[in-house]
């Protein structure tokens, strides 16, 4: 793990029907926000999108045919409401645990415009082969994309309880 790995700065845009009856974005939105931000930061699953903007770090691109990235685990801590805003919320995103056959994203999203942390996150992923759901191992090319990003988890080291023991916070 890099003691200071490369961090993904990502702007992924609010829309209006993002927000609750509080007034703030919604949690469940929060969720598509982190997606946004996976699909600027390592591309669209290969296949699945248009010609377009090359991903910071192409992940998804080049995956074999029929390859499939699933979703296995969100964790999400809301710290703050993020308000709605005309522009961009900012996410810092990079790789926090890389294993055999699945690895994780963390995020940090802040508010566009006191910068303060809205939410910290982590999206757990394994390569999936489509037509049988056999888990893929990940290829010596993806590892190597990967590890310029890996760093901490964003909930910070797990004890045997499985509680964070520095209580999560992060900066980045």
């Amino acid at each position: 793990m890099n003691e200071t790995p490369q961090v993904i700065r990502c702007s992924v845009g609010m829309r209006w029907g993002d927000m609750d009856a509080y007034g703030h974005v919604n949690n469940v939105e929060i969720l598509r926000i982190l997606e946004e931000a996976r699909i600027h930061a390592f591309g669209p699953p290969g296949g699945t999108a248009g010609p377009g903007r090359e991903p910071a770090v192409a992940l998804f691109n080049d995956v074999p045919a029929g390859t499939q990235a699933l979703v296995a685990e969100h964790r999400v801590k809301y710290l703050s409401p993020l308000t709605y805003r005309t522009i961009p919320a900012e996410i810092a995103v990079w790789i926090s645990a890389l294993k055999g056959a699945s690895f994780t994203i963390a995020y940090v999203i802040r508010d566009p415009v006191t910068a303060q942390a809205c939410a910290q996150a982590e999206t757990t992923l394994a390569f999936v082969e489509g037509e049988t759901g056999r888990l893929l191992r990940i290829a010596p090319e993806q590892k190597a994309l990967m590890l310029p990003y890996l760093g901490q988890s964003v909930f910070g080291p797990v004890s045997v309880a499985g509680t964070a023991a520095d209580g999560g916070q992060r900066a980045v």
